[in-house]
């Protein structure tokens, strides 16, 4: 049993799969727009929480919110589920195959064999569609796979009932008939308010604030954790940005692309200067991210924690009246479309 699916590589793993499943149902999408649609850009420093024994950064939004905010602003139908047992989630999956219906799972990067050793870590929120099944071998469609691949059940099931932090416990998911909305504008205007909001809100762990509260944090982690365990945090951190989903400038160029397809919904050439600011924006963040790299290899005596900090504030300092304006657009981008502007059309 195979079914013909639309696989494509993409940048990350929940946006790339959002986007497939959403073409595969009618309605062809990219994936910069199914994360800006998804409001997936965020920020935050959460250091009471730890993954593999460092402070919590993160540079999206919740595992699983892409998809839950995308399928809810197209009103799709969405079938979700969770398992206890191994057997009874393969078993179901085989039965949703023979129906003809992609299933999206939640997995271990950890335990997919066809994923390079030298990339496999501990990570257990990673999307891939399941799209058929010959003899013991699943076909798998994984966002960041260049071509479709093969699986194992054996794997597919240990990699779907891995353990510790986001257990995925069996998770699949599937879209049941088409999107009820195809006019993109008034979503894509719901996914940029949701990323204004978070990257704006007054809590001090997330977006701008947590920024700042890395930033601060940073200056201190030599003195709080000794230095080679500082140079670990920053490591982590760097891991985090660029490695695990396409992190901080990775992101923010995915969102910039969402906001050019944007422009083009709603002939808006704010939205465009705007996308082309959070470029360099992005690139503000790979440069942090290249001498954080420096200095945890101790190639550049100049690069330390504190400048580190300070270019972190810059970014901060970049990114919030950024992100000001563009709410601002957006509610007159809304109040243009409630005046009844001409449709616009899916990208």
């Amino acid at each position: 049993m195979m079914i013909d699916f639309p696989h494509r590589q993409s940048a990350h793993c929940e946006s790339g799969a959002v986007s497939s499943l959403l073409t595969h149902a009618g309605l062809p999408i990219s994936e910069a727009m199914a994360f800006g649609l998804g409001g997936g850009l965020f920020f935050g420093y959460v250091p009471f929480v730890k993954l593999n024994g460092f402070p919590l950064t993160t540079y999206r939004c919740r595992p699983g919110g892409i998809f839950a905010r995308v399928t809810k602003g197209l009103q799709c139908r969405v079938i979700q589920k969770k398992y206890r047992q191994p057997q009874q989630a393969m078993a179901e999956l085989d039965a949703l195959l023979e129906q003809g219906i992609a299933v999206g799972l939640q997995t271990s990067v950890f335990w997919l064999p066809y994923i390079p050793p030298a990339l496999r870590f501990h990570f257990n929120a990673h999307n891939l569609i399941v799209v058929g099944k010959e003899g013991s071998r699943y076909r798998i469609s994984d966002p960041v796979m260049p071509e479709l691949v093969w699986c194992e059940a054996e794997d597919l099931a240990h990699a779907r009932f891995a353990q510790g932090a986001l257990a995925p416990k069996g998770r699949c998911y599937y879209l049941e008939g088409e999107p009820q909305i195809t006019d993109l504008r008034q979503p894509t205007l719901r996914g940029i308010q949701i990323v204004c909001c978070d990257m704006l809100a007054p809590v001090p762990i997330g977006g701008i604030r947590g920024m700042r509260y890395m930033a601060r944090s940073m200056r201190h982690w030599e003195q709080k954790y000794g230095k080679r365990k500082s140079i670990s945090c920053l490591a982590q951190m760097i891991r985090m940005q660029e490695e695990i989903g396409t992190g901080g400038a990775g992101f923010r160029f995915i969102y910039a692309a969402f906001l050019q397809e944007a422009a083009g919904l709603f002939n808006n050439a704010e939205l465009k200067e705007m996308a082309d600011r959070l470029t360099l924006i992005g690139d503000g963040w790979r440069e942090v991210a290249v001498e954080a790299a420096r200095c945890c290899k101790g190639r550049d005596e100049n690069v330390t924690l504190d400048s580190l900090a300070d270019k972190i504030l810059l970014r901060a300092d970049e990114e919030e009246p950024f992100f000001c304006e563009l709410r601002q657009l957006s509610k007159t981008l809304q109040r243009q479309l409630k005046d009844g502007q001409p449709k616009g059309k899916a990208s």
